[in-house]
């Protein structure tokens, strides 16, 4: 087939932010896959903690200007990029003035969990295939990385699912162990919905927390992948759940990881 094109989503990538095992594997895998002869786009959000002057982030005036609808919110969308220095890999940010100005990523300097932080994964979410979409640029993978992407294969299966750009477009939802335990507030079904979408679809984020986004990831991506870490025992019940449904899929841990994802992805674009 053509030249692979996958789309990378995840909370944080390094050198921009660096706080989980996320942001280094999203850091190695887009550019061993783009080695490997594949087309790569990224997206994260623009945490606030993320020093635009020092990284050089600018802003793509084409792309920004779209209002993401949450709830009966609607703000507007920015679009910013930059390169990765050692790579030849650019990234785009998600952000937005409301969501994203503040100076840590999704707590306060008290250590409190952000009350909206459902909200800034909402946008997020939407912000991502909103871009993609207007940058026309059809992806055969979408590998959603971490419990803030969770609502993506979603929409990919609904409001998305007969747009040309995402047409063909396959799932993959990694897991990391990033678990908290605080609740989200107000009706989250009515900020996340979107066309051709009822609440019974979105009946796992009812419970208003870490697990209901996980477990929306897990139902509607196409494959789920977990990390190499240890997982609390409510979250071995949930791997344990979906493996009995063939949607958990197993990568080598070892030097050949970034030839298994390779395998993966091409297992599922054909």
């Amino acid at each position: 087939m053509s030249k692979l094109r996958i789309l990378y989503a995840a909370t944080e990538i390094d050198p921009f932010l660096q706080t989980t095992k996320v942001a280094e594997m999203l850091r190695r895998l887009p550019a061993s896959m783009q080695e490997m002869g594949c087309e790569i786009r990224i997206f994260v959000p623009r945490f606030g903690i993320i020093n635009e002057r020092k990284n050089r982030l600018h802003e793509v005036v084409r792309l920004s200007g779209i209002n993401i609808a949450v709830g009966d919110d609607e703000k507007p969308l920015v679009i910013k990029v930059a390169s990765i220095p050692t790579a030849k890999l650019q990234v785009y940010f998600i952000d937005n003035e409301d969501y994203f100005h503040r100076k840590s990523a999704l707590v306060d300097k008290n250590d409190k969990f952000y009350a909206d932080n459902d909200e800034r994964a909402i946008f997020f979410c939407k912000g991502v295939l909103e871009t993609v979409k207007k940058l026309g640029w059809s992806p055969n993978i979408v590998h959603c990385s971490d419990w803030m992407t969770g609502l993506i294969p979603l929409y990919l299966k609904t409001t998305y699912k007969k747009d040309p750009v995402f047409k063909d477009a396959k799932s993959v939802f990694s897991i990391y162990n990033n678990e908290f335990m605080d609740k989200f507030e107000g009706n989250i079904l009515e900020k996340a919905k979107m066309l051709d979408i009822d609440d019974e679809m979105m009946a796992s984020l009812k419970t208003a927390d870490f697990s209901g986004f996980v477990k929306m990831g897990m139902e509607y991506a196409d494959t789920v992948v977990r990390s190499d870490e240890d997982f609390s025992e409510n979250m071995n019940g949930l791997f344990h759940e979906y493996a009995l449904h063939n949607k958990l899929s197993q990568v080598a841990t070892d030097e050949n990881l970034h030839s298994s994802y390779l395998a993966l992805y091409n297992e599922l674009a054909n």
